[in-house]
């Protein structure tokens, strides 16, 4: 990679991995307009890495809250039920929202890999699920929060969630979308997406780590080291603004941009 390609595609992961306007999106479409080649698994292992130590470094207290919590729970006598926390049910909603896009990223990741990662599929889910964030916006209460979060509920979210294997659906936006409505709150909704990152990212990174350990790499160090201190910062800086930003400002510039980029990546395809 050349330095354009190397500090764009970088930044763009660490942005786009936790604003509702899909990463793939983003990805697909510099990469066609100006000719780049695939950046390689080293640099995907490197982008994952970033955006994971950011989501955490910013839940890092409620992170070490449902870890303690989690495994606390299995210490000491009695009924397991009795040692809960609110912290290790939050723990086990998250692994229960976690279990679809699982099964469903093993059964099918063979028919995405190779039919569903298309411009035109790309711009579709874009602009129609951009159109769901917003409706979901509108309609939601906004009323709940994490406290009244269910079993039910994570299990919904989670089942939205497997849908972000869907080029240009947004993990992140997909899944504030199911919370909004369920009638929570934008910071909760966006909250739970942030949390259900967490062990999807590592999953992620693990796997292409794995493949990257038996497939070897001839990739620069330094583009490596780049590539995830760059997403990091990026995903920090995100999160951040994003979190500080999001009661007042709402989803409709998130729906709107997707509208825009959807139209592109559509007149894109048509060309």
């Amino acid at each position: 990679m050349d330095w354009l390609q190397l500090v764009a595609l970088a930044l763009i992961q660490g942005l786009t991995e936790f604003l509702p306007i899909s990463s793939s999106a983003h990805l697909i479409l510099p990469s066609q307009v100006f000719g780049w080649p695939d950046q390689g698994l080293a640099f995907d292992v490197a982008v994952h890495v970033g955006t994971l130590a950011a989501v955490v470094l910013v839940f890092r207290h409620q992170v070490v809250d449902i870890l303690r919590g989690w495994f606390g729970q299995f210490a000491g006598s009695g009924a397991l039920a009795a040692r809960q926390t609110p912290a290790s049910r939050l723990g086990w909603m998250v692994l229960l929202a976690t279990l679809p896009a699982v099964i469903a990223g093993a059964l099918f990741n063979d028919l995405i890999e190779t039919s569903l990662r298309s411009s035109l599929v790309i711009a579709i889910t874009t602009l129609g699920f951009g159109l769901l964030l917003w409706w979901a916006d509108v309609r939601g209460v906004r009323r709940r929060d994490l406290t009244t979060l269910t079993f039910k509920a994570a299990l919904i979210v989670g089942l939205f969630q497997a849908l972000a294997l869907i080029p240009g659906t947004s993990r992140s936006g997909i899944t504030i979308t199911a919370a909004l409505l369920l009638g929570f709150d934008r910071l909760s909704s966006a909250h739970f997406s942030f949390l259900l990152s967490i062990p999807l990212i590592l999953a992620a990174g693990t796997l292409k780590g794995l493949e990257l350990a038996q497939s070897g790499s001839d990739a620069a160090i330094h583009d490596v080291v780049l590539g995830a201190v760059l997403s990091f910062v990026a995903a920090l800086v995100c999160i951040k603004l994003f979190l500080a930003a999001l009661e007042r400002i709402g989803m409709w510039p998130f729906v709107v941009y997707r509208l825009v980029l959807g139209t592109a990546l559509l007149l894109l395809w048509m060309a």
